[in-house]
């Protein structure tokens, strides 16, 4: 049998990163981010697409969005060379999906349904450490002591894009951009809705027993 072809959708705060992590270990597979691809491929050449920048570089050096079509090509790229994967982060609009089903077929899409106002509740609470990075949670992972890091005691803040305000903006985005890729994959066979409000444990079993099923 193949290695599984996976991929997780869902809102800012909502474990795809966590899940990711537990679903390529337990199905050895590949984590593929947008992230880790742009990263891993900054120096790629794409001066055949007469843009602004001749490598995904320019874009991320000056701050910039790399465009749908440099991020297609690096996913592809990625997804080529993995034997199986979960995809986290792509697609984020509706033409990203179609290109998406151009590349691979999917064996197994899944959904983590969060509310927006626990999404808030999450990713408002997060508190990292301004020395080391290690991440804290007001409510669900507080430090021992208020403010302060547990692994060194550096001082405990919040990032600007955890704020109240922003919070709100990039579930703004999400509605408006990845929420339309969730309902265009809604009526297949391969997706499935997991109630991401659940504890860690439980949101990890649902996602292991529809795994099983569908693939």
């Amino acid at each position: 049998m193949t290695q599984a072809r996976l991929l997780i959708l869902g809102p800012p705060g909502a474990g795809k990163g966590t899940q990711s992590k537990n679903i390529a270990d337990a199905f050895d597979v590949e984590h593929v981010t947008t992230g880790d691809a742009l990263r891993a491929n900054k120096q790629m050449d794409i001066s055949e697409y007469d843009l602004e920048y001749d490598t995904p570089a320019g874009y991320m050096d000056a701050g910039d969005l790399v465009p749908d079509v440099v991020v297609n090509a690096m996913v592809e790229k990625a997804l080529a060379d993995a034997d199986g994967f979960i995809l986290d982060g792509y697609p984020r609009n509706l033409d990203q999906a179609k290109e998406l089903e151009n590349m691979t077929d999917l064996d197994v899409i899944l959904s983590l349904d969060v509310s927006r106002e626990e999404l808030i509740d999450r990713l408002t609470g997060r508190r990292v450490c301004d020395e080391c990075g290690a991440t804290f949670h007001v409510k669900f992972n507080p430090p021992r002591e208020e403010g302060v890091c547990d692994d060194c005691g550096g001082e405990l803040i919040q990032r600007e894009d955890d704020s109240e305000e922003a919070v709100k903006n990039r579930l703004d985005v999400f509605e408006e951009n990845t929420a339309p890729v969730i309902e265009h994959y809604s009526d297949r066979d391969e997706f499935t809705t997991i109630d991401g409000e659940q504890g860690l444990d439980e949101v990890w079993a649902d996602i292991e027993a529809a795994i099983d099923q569908r693939r």
